[in-house]
């Protein structure tokens, strides 16, 4: 609430699809995590969700090849032909590498090893296990989906988005690095300063802000890019506000935005807003328009929508 987030903006009674839940934890103790929903609710009613790698180009060429007797060294040129881009295909490869197309078109064994992967290119190659997909269910998962198993490990055999569409409810639990290095900084300084740090007793201390006004951020979570240190260096941040706002900037579209928030920010009362009745819902971020909050409010009270309605769009920014 001190923030002004909306509940509406996770659920609200005329939301279509159900909300995300995305739960970051200590990656070494993630599987406790899912331990102990298998024993809340029953190791029947709690899987982990299964996810397949798909053969890509230059995978393809080199299974294909092999099943074929292609020689290896003949198989690895072949590869190596393919460029090295993302969602590369072989079609796009032969449109690109003259040398290729040329061995395609005169070579039987290059033509028939291609055509055979093209055939094959972009299906399932190898199942494994969502990285971080959980789902539970209110009967046992047995009696909505098939289970798969391996090595012991039970996961649905219906992937991600197949799970949601037949309305199951998956969770993600993220087992995230950064926060194993917080607890493990938090019990060397209890062991040799005697010290018990608690994050919510002083979020104001100047000295932490004077670590990113000078750059100072490299290993700190989403602060680390070079992009990132010479926006906080130019920024200047002195309170958590400006934190959150530039983790929330800093990526595709809103960054756009940077430089009207960076001059609001050091230029404080000469921010403009379109309409009067945004500068109480935009001050807190210069007038920029950052967060979902700040558009569901803004169609709220300009339109008349209720929160309702106006939690109903595509995420924003933040």
């Amino acid at each position: 609430m001190k923030y002004g987030l909306l509940f509406e903006r996770f659920l609200n009674p005329e939301r279509i699809s159900m909300p995300d839940f995305d739960v970051d934890f200590c990656y070494e103790h993630r599987q406790d995590v899912i331990d102990y929903v298998s024993e809340k609710y029953g190791h029947d009613h709690v899987s982990q969700i299964i996810t397949f790698g798909t053969m890509a180009a230059k995978m393809v060429i080199r299974d294909v090849a092999r099943v074929l007797d292609v020689p290896y060294s003949e198989a690895d040129s072949l590869a190596k032909m393919i460029p090295n881009e993302l969602h590369i295909t072989i079609k796009k490869a032969l449109e690109q590498n003259k040398e290729l197309k040329d061995r395609y078109e005169t070579d039987e064994t290059v033509k028939k090893v291609l055509d055979v992967a093209m055939a094959l290119e972009g299906m399932p190659r190898q199942a494994s296990t969502h990285a971080c997909g959980v789902v539970i269910t209110k009967d046992p998962v047995d009696t909505y989906v098939p289970l798969y198993v391996r090595d012991g490990q039970i996961s649905t055999q219906y992937i991600m988005t197949t799970l949601e569409e037949l309305g199951l409810l998956k969770m993600d639990f993220l087992g995230l690095r950064t926060l194993t290095v917080i607890q493990d900084t938090i019990d060397l300084v209890k062991e040799n300063r005697g010290i018990d740090v608690t994050f919510d007793k002083d979020m104001a201390d100047p000295k932490v802000y004077k670590m990113w006004q000078e750059g100072k951020s490299c290993g700190i979570f989403q602060f680390e890019s070079q992009g990132m240190t010479n926006f906080m260096k130019e920024l200047k941040p002195d309170c958590l506000e400006d934190l959150i706002a530039g983790v929330s900037l800093y990526r595709p579209g809103p960054m756009d935005q940077i430089p009207r928030y960076v001059k609001g920010k050091l230029n404080p009362g000469h921010n403009e807003y379109t309409h009067p009745r945004l500068e109480p819902i935009l001050n807190v971020t210069y007038g920029c328009m950052v967060y979902q909050e700040q558009v569901m409010q803004i169609v709220r009270d300009l339109a008349g929508y209720s929160l309702r309605k106006s939690g109903l769009g595509k995420t924003c920014h933040g």
